[in-house]
């Protein structure tokens, strides 16, 4: 994706990347730098968020605003860039500073609790989250209200909110997939189990769902496999993760069984289920 972006810029003569020119100066540059964002940073700033390299994002950005500072959607640009860059300890920080600027919104609070919440700085998070009026209501919210209520372990409150995001999203197939793993890690697991299957409903190439519905069932003893749309690979993977959840359950025998079955529908070497079943050859034996 990276080269269609450049080879545009460079043929409009936009922006002086060294790409383009490579005996252009560093002020000159930035004076083509600065006219862009003058005049239509905008489309330019979509761009880089949604279809660049993150890396590469982050650099623009970090320029941009280096250039023209104090513009809050250069801010917002850069802070969104770092969190898909996975740098989440700048990202914290950069967003600190978007929600610090006299033109801050609660979306860009919001934003700084998802990056907080990215960090494992939870009780940040949860106070930021706190400081938000409750007449602000966003599926982004909501979400994120109901992670932290999991780490709390308020149920009942973690329900509601995961709820009441699953009602204001079109795609719920993320937040639906949180919400069963928090039942499942509650020991809830019929009602994982069915939050599950209303995952894959909504997308049902989700392996991570296709997955968590295999614990979900190997946890209550049931150990075939669901009737899914799945890739060789999958179900082979899938069948290594029901024979570990038969092992944990002292159902050794049929765990073996299914990690041989994995061993055998797997169409390359599947090391991690070979692995597993040599540790099991003497539990077995014995």
């Amino acid at each position: 994706m990276r080269h269609p972006i450049l080879a545009t810029l460079c043929a409009a003569g936009v922006f002086g990347l060294s790409a383009c020119d490579k005996t252009i100066d560093k002020d000159a540059v930035d004076r083509e730098f600065t006219g862009v964002n003058a005049i239509d940073g905008t489309g330019l700033n979509d761009v880089m968020l949604k279809a660049a390299d993150p890396s590469e994002a982050v650099t623009y950005f970090q320029r941009a605003d280096g250039i023209d500072p104090g513009r809050i959607d250069l801010m917002r640009g850069l802070a969104a860039s770092l969190v898909r860059a996975k740098r989440n300890q700048e990202a914290s920080i950069a967003w600190a500073k978007v929600v610090d600027h006299a033109d801050s919104t609660n979306d860009d609070r919001v934003a700084l609790a998802d990056a907080l919440i990215r960090n494992n700085d939870w009780e940040r998070a949860e106070q930021t989250l706190n400081s938000i009026p409750p007449t602000h209501e966003s599926y982004k919210r909501y979400r994120l209200e109901a992670m932290i209520a999991d780490a709390n372990q308020n149920w009942d409150k973690a329900d509601s909110f995961y709820e009441t995001a699953v009602g204001l999203t079109t795609k719920p197939a993320s937040v639906l997939n949180n919400w069963g793993y928090s039942k499942l890690s509650r020991g809830d697991y019929s009602g994982a189990e069915k939050l599950f299957y209303e995952t894959l409903r909504h997308d049902p190439a989700m392996f991570t769902a296709k997955n968590n519905l295999v614990l979900a069932r190997g946890a209550q003893g049931n150990y075939t496999l669901p009737v899914l749309q799945m890739t060789q690979v999958e179900r082979a993977e899938l069948l290594h993760t029901m024979g570990l959840s038969a092992v944990k359950r002292g159902d050794v025998r049929i765990g073996k069984g299914l990690l041989e079955d994995a061993i055998e529908t797997h169409p390359q070497h599947f090391d991690a289920a070979a692995t597993a079943l040599a540790a099991l050859e003497p539990t077995v034996t014995n």
